[in-house]
């Protein structure tokens, strides 16, 4: 699939069928997101390749979200900053952040480019997944991602924000980009 048209087309998808997605496809989609930029080339991201129906289950309430439990598989999303604070100090955290939500997005991309669906589910109690899952303390939980195949949707696509009401140009609320002027010979 086209870049630009993986980007039109993904969306959040809450309804799976029960068709099973091919495992090879989730690692792709894995090596994907792992090719995402990172701050000082640090590692910060882990990822947690769930398969286990009572887990899902398990992770699906601590999501406070059941369609979570109708996908096979779940990606489970995760950062250890240590090393990025011990070279960034405080903005080593924000930058592991970071490096986690363009690690997400290349994955969304490539789970759209392979005909796949998911949702970017951010509402969680970390304290049940990091149970469910094993994840030490000093790990972050970002995201966690079920794949699965699209259920016929039954409306269209939510239309995004026009560009418009979101572009500034030069500063704060400045909606017009002046004209540029060709500066005079001396």
């Amino acid at each position: 699939m086209e870049l630009n048209k993986a980007i039109k087309e993904r969306h959040s998808v809450r309804r799976f069928t029960s068709k099973k997605p091919k495992y090879d496809d989730i690692l792709e989609a894995i090596g994907a997101a792992n090719s995402a930029p990172l701050a000082g080339n640090i590692p910060t991201l882990r990822f947690v390749l769930v398969s286990d129906a009572e887990k899902i289950n398990k992770i699906a309430e601590a999501c406070q979200q059941d369609f979570i439990s109708q996908a096979n598989y779940l990606v489970v999303v995760c950062s250890d900053s240590a090393q990025a604070v011990r070279s960034y100090g405080d903005r080593g955290k924000m930058y592991a952040r970071q490096q986690a939500g363009a690690s997400i997005e290349n994955f969304l991309l490539k789970i759209t480019d392979l005909g796949l669906a998911s949702c970017w589910t951010g509402a969680f109690v970390d304290s049940m997944i990091k149970q469910v899952l094993v994840i030490p303390d000093n790990v972050d939980v970002e995201a966690v991602l079920p794949i699965g195949y699209e259920m016929p949707k039954a409306g269209k696509q939510r239309k995004k924000t026009d560009l418009s009401a979101i572009l500034f140009f030069n500063k704060w609320k400045e909606k017009y980009m002046k004209p540029w002027k060709k500066p005079e010979a001396i």
